[in-house]
């Protein structure tokens, strides 16, 4: 008998790690040296976690045998409350704080709980795939709103307004932005709100990358701009503290609950059957929130993280034809192949050949929900010299298909 995937995952990809990436590592196997730029994963580029984590990890083993509440343990539930008022985040409680295995599982789990098949998600385009992915195994219908490349990869706020139905529950956004490096303005965001506000929409904020800024770019949590209005707000210790492998996340609640108590209560169902995030690296949260950000120097220009999101965007602009926004944030940069230049009809068969070719590994703008074959992102957190060859090659695979 044939055994047939599920029906649900017909609208469903994540091409971050899809068949290039299979492909990519058949090719390792076979010998080849590959040079990755395909996800945001700190620690195989020589990014350590900061030696307070580990050490309160590990003096939380003895404690962390067994279960702990469904929603976390109480000291690193505390400190996310203490980094909200920090934010100007108000009104947050310890029960409104959720963690998780990391933010993914948080988005499951939220989506889950809220909606009904047919409801509507608008998920900015370009996206990190796993919003559309969740909208859609969660019954849902993910509608893309365009972000707008000339101005600095900002949401275009009247395709957002012009894609609400009836059927619409909720907005989301990546703030900063993966894979555009973008960094909202405190004005773009406040009338997100105002629109939230009078469409009575949930907000979904994205914010794992809050403290990865560069040219002193501010980051302003869209929950502290609207504490009238029922947020969701993402964070986690993944890129900011280096560790990705630890799967620690958290998603807070901000706002009036009381229209949202059914929601609530289906989100904390939820979150009992999971039983409990991952107990050990629940440990790792109030040393990070409390300690020592050493990101900060990592970002700045002097920093590993500063040098080479400069190296990166400088050499994609410098190749014919190519062009990418100066991210402000995150660790990526999205560059755009001019389609006179370069008349690309397939991006997927583009980052196939760009492999077979050159040994380079990227992810094709399609795979983030961009609805054109132009773009491609770039991860940055190879050393300065590595990137600087990687995108060299980039540009001999690029004069081959020139027109």
């Amino acid at each position: 008998m044939q055994v047939n995937q599920s029906g649900k995952l017909s609208n469903v990809c994540y091409d971050i790690r899809g068949p290039v990436l299979k492909r990519a590592k058949q090719l390792e196997a076979e010998g080849h040296r590959i040079l990755k730029l395909h996800i945001g994963n700190p620690a195989p580029f020589g990014f350590e976690a900061p030696p307070e984590l580990i050490q309160d990890m590990i003096r939380g083993l003895p404690q962390a045998h067994g279960y702990s509440d469904s929603k976390g343990i109480l000291p690193a539930r505390r400190a996310v409350v203490q980094r909200c008022e920090q934010l100007g985040i108000a009104g947050v409680d310890v029960e409104d704080v959720y963690l998780g295995n990391g933010v993914s599982e948080l988005i499951v789990m939220t989506l889950q709980a809220l909606l009904n098949d047919g409801d509507q998600v608008l998920i900015p385009a370009p996206d990190y795939p796993l919003w559309t992915a969740a909208v859609s195994l969660s019954g849902g219908t993910p509608v893309h709103y365009r972000c707008d490349e000339a101005a600095d990869w900002q949401p275009d706020l009247d395709d957002i307004e012009a894609r609400i139905t009836d059927r619409t529950r909720a907005i989301v956004i990546i703030n900063p932005n993966n894979p555009t490096g973008a960094v909202y303005s405190r004005e773009v965001l406040a009338r997100i709100a105002e629109l939230a506000r009078r469409r009575n929409l949930l907000i979904f904020s994205d914010e794992i990358y809050d403290k990865i800024l560069y040219d002193g770019a501010a980051h302003v949590p869209i929950a502290s701009l609207a504490p009238d209005v029922l947020c969701l707000t993402f964070g986690g210790l993944s890129k900011n503290y280096r560790v990705a492998g630890f799967r620690s996340g958290w998603v807070v609640l901000s706002g009036p609950k009381e229209h949202a108590e059914s929601y609530i209560e289906g989100l904390d169902i939820l979150a009992n059957m999971r039983l409990c995030p991952n107990v050990p690296a629940q440990y790792a949260i109030q040393a990070a929130l409390g300690g020592h950000q050493s990101i900060e120097e990592l970002v700045l220009p002097t920093g590993r993280l500063g040098e080479q999101r400069d190296r990166a965007a400088k050499l994609l602009n410098d190749l014919p034809g190519v062009s990418c926004v100066r991210p402000r944030g995150a660790l990526y940069v999205f560059p755009r192949l001019d389609p006179e230049m370069y008349p690309i009809t397939d991006d997927v068969r583009f980052a196939f050949d760009l492999l077979e070719q050159q040994k380079i590994l990227v992810v094709q703008g399609t795979g983030f929900n961009w609805p054109d074959t132009d773009h491609f992102r770039v991860v940055t957190l190879q050393h300065a010299d590595e990137l600087e060859e990687a995108i060299g090659r980039i540009g001999d695979f690029l004069e081959t298909i020139r027109r």
